[in-house]
């Protein structure tokens, strides 16, 4: 459920009209739902608990400090994986002792920071990457603290760019591996290895490969232990998908029930670690429409968003549902493809959807847009970013402005010979 419904044939977030927010900072712009941010969170949160688990919000989804610190109040870490997003979560008021590293390519100088700041958890991917760590960590006469991150050879029946669980994927080390990399960090004096961690991809709508993965981290648990090796901490991840276009995706204590049923009885500390199903529909993309184009074979609705500010249709030809703010339910419709103003073929930001007559300045809004919207942003054909808003109850509040093109230009330095 989110908090983005029509009254009186007006589209509100919670208790203020899309309108009003279009009326006071311009289009396009997206709008977060407190209301709905609280409600999943409470719902994964709720569902975890059967099996005592910590939730570390995955940074990557949605970075707006604003929505970090909504989460963090309800009592969720992060999961981050970049100093960047480090540096956010901790802003925005989470402990770096709850904070996971993860990532495939931490530099150095990452290391450093994460190991001053106090992270609590890194996130190893490889042979190379523990023997900087520890380089890094006896440098600056500390300890991390380390899971493994394996990789367990399972289709995440995903899309392809966001599986990350199979073998000739880039993420984690063969599962296989797991005791001798153990063995090597045993003997390492910055490292403490606690545990394994496990993430096998995005947008997950079936629970059958979150069971077969967590089924072989567990045996990998007990091939650990039989070799004498303390495992304390298994991070499972996130994952879990949501509705977009008519998906079904599990309910998270059918989720529960699968964590419970695979590695509840192995006595270890449990993360995971949700992004999308915390933040995909409690955001929603609002535009305005520029013109409506007609030709011989399609009907063009020109908006005022585009792939910049919304890269998910053209990067994963992901479909987001698309309507009126203000709501016509007497018109007739007919078939459109919203496109933005973007000089690229591929700047679409849904196809066959059907509305009514459109004419200039007519607001209309996708939904699911909460997660891999804003953050995955850019300034291509030097658009200004879009401002984000949040809304809770009858107030709303711009938590990303819409920066000038004073400032966009400013970010140029002219060289000396010019």
């Amino acid at each position: 459920m989110n908090h983005f419904q029509y009254r009186d044939g007006r589209l509100f977030a919670e208790d203020v009209a899309i309108a009003e927010i279009a009326a006071a900072v311009g289009t396009p712009f997206y709008c977060y739902s407190t209301a709905t941010l609280t409600r999943h969170y409470e719902a994964m949160a709720s569902a975890l608990a059967r099996v005592q688990g910590r939730i570390c919000y995955a940074v990557k989804a949605n970075s707006n400090q604003a929505v970090i610190r909504t989460l963090a109040n309800l009592g969720a870490g992060a999961d981050v994986v970049s100093e960047g997003e480090a540096r956010r979560a901790i802003a925005a008021g989470v402990p770096a002792s709850d904070i996971v590293f993860s990532g495939v390519g931490k530099t150095r100088a990452e290391m450093r920071f994460a190991i001053n700041a106090g992270i609590g958890q890194f996130n190893v991917e490889s042979v190379g990457e523990l023997d900087v760590l520890n380089q890094v960590a006896i440098e600056l006469n500390q300890t991390a603290t380390v899971v493994f991150r394996v990789n367990p050879d399972v289709d995440a029946q995903t899309h392809e760019k966001i599986s990350t669980g199979r073998k000739e994927d880039k993420f984690g080390v063969d599962i296989d591996l797991a005791p001798e990399l153990f063995q090597r960090a045993t003997s390492m004096t910055g490292i403490d290895p606690v545990g394994l961690a496990v993430h096998i991809g995005s947008q997950l709508t079936t629970l059958d490969p979150f069971r077969e993965a967590f089924t072989r981290v567990a045996g990998m648990v007990e091939t650990l232990r039989a070799a004498g090796h303390i495992v304390t901490r298994l991070d499972l991840g996130g994952g879990l998908g949501i509705v977009y276009d008519g998906e079904v995706p599990p309910e998270p204590d059918d989720y529960a029930a699968v964590v419970a049923e695979t590695v509840g009885d192995l006595g270890v500390e449990l993360t995971f670690e949700p992004g999308r199903v915390l933040v995909g529909n409690a955001g929603i993309l609002v535009t305005s429409v520029i013109q409506v184009k007609e030709t011989a074979t399609k009907r063009f609705v020109v908006v005022d968003a585009a792939m910049n500010d919304f890269i998910r249709p053209t990067l994963y030809d992901a479909v987001h549902a698309a309507a009126p703010v203000n709501e016509n339910p007497g018109s007739d419709t007919q078939t459109a493809e919203i496109v933005g103003p973007v000089c690229e073929t591929g700047d679409i930001l849904a196809s066959d959807v059907q509305l009514p007559a459109l004419t200039e300045n007519d607001l209309l809004y996708l939904k699911s847009a909460g997660a891999y919207g804003a953050v995955m942003a850019s300034s291509y054909n030097s658009r200004q970013l879009i401002p984000e808003i949040m809304v809770n109850h009858a107030e709303f509040s711009i938590i990303r402005p819409r920066p000038s093109f004073d400032a966009l230009l400013s970010l140029d330095h002219m060289p000396n010979w010019l």
